[in-house]
């Protein structure tokens, strides 16, 4: 299969499953509009990205490294997802439609944060090695220039998917006022403060139990 195709296949698998920026992504594209939503995705995308280059130059220092440090990397993953949640359920929609009058969103920032947010949990890169050999994706001993598209087009993979959640989302916006704003910001950040909680327990289980 070419590289491209199977670049981009890659990084549509790699943003579908529903975690923490799908819920935010869904949140401020409801709040503000389609393209916070879908840079949020890029953000992500960036990520994913990143951890993608560790896994195709198998990086062995880094992996030993999260091996080493998995249960404190996961405490902290949950806690920064834990007060990205907080913030959201506390948010008030109302006062923020008011602050959008005022100021111009920052689009940088929903990129920073979402990049923040899954650039927190390294551990995707388990996921991304074997992933690759499945599909036998490009290898370290490729060119520079084989490589750098074989990223691209997994960056790609994850904007396309991004795009299409945040347009399908998008058609739903104008059918919602203020309180229901309200209503999905505390079930986003109640749903994000749930998987930080999860992520927790579960660090916590395979630390001392398991």
């Amino acid at each position: 299969m070419n590289i491209v195709l199977t670049g981009i296949l890659l990084g549509i698998f790699i943003s579908i499953p529903v975690g923490p920026i799908a819920v935010l992504c869904i949140q401020r594209t409801l709040d503000r509009g389609k393209y916070h939503g879908w840079i949020t995705g890029l953000g992500a995308s960036l990520s994913d990205v990143f951890y993608s280059t560790l896994a195709v130059f198998g990086l062995s220092f880094v992996v030993d490294f999260i091996q080493a440090h998995q249960f404190f990397i996961e405490i902290i993953g949950a806690i920064v997802i834990f007060i990205f949640g907080y913030c959201l359920f506390r948010s008030n929609p109302s006062v923020n439609l008011t602050a959008n009058r005022t100021k111009k969103e920052s689009y940088l920032q929903d990129f920073v944060t979402a990049f923040a947010i899954t650039v927190s949990n390294p551990l995707i890169i388990f996921l991304f090695i074997p992933l690759f050999a499945q599909f036998d994706f490009v290898t370290a001993d490729a060119s520079i220039d084989k490589i750098a598209i074989a990223m691209f087009a997994v960056f790609v993979g994850g904007s396309l998917w991004w795009f299409a959640l945040t347009s399908i989302v998008n058609l739903f916006r104008r059918k919602i006022n203020v309180r229901g704003l309200g209503l999905i910001n505390k079930i986003s950040g109640g749903v994000l403060m749930g998987i930080s909680v999860f992520g927790l327990f579960a660090a916590i289980c395979h630390k001392f139990f398991m």
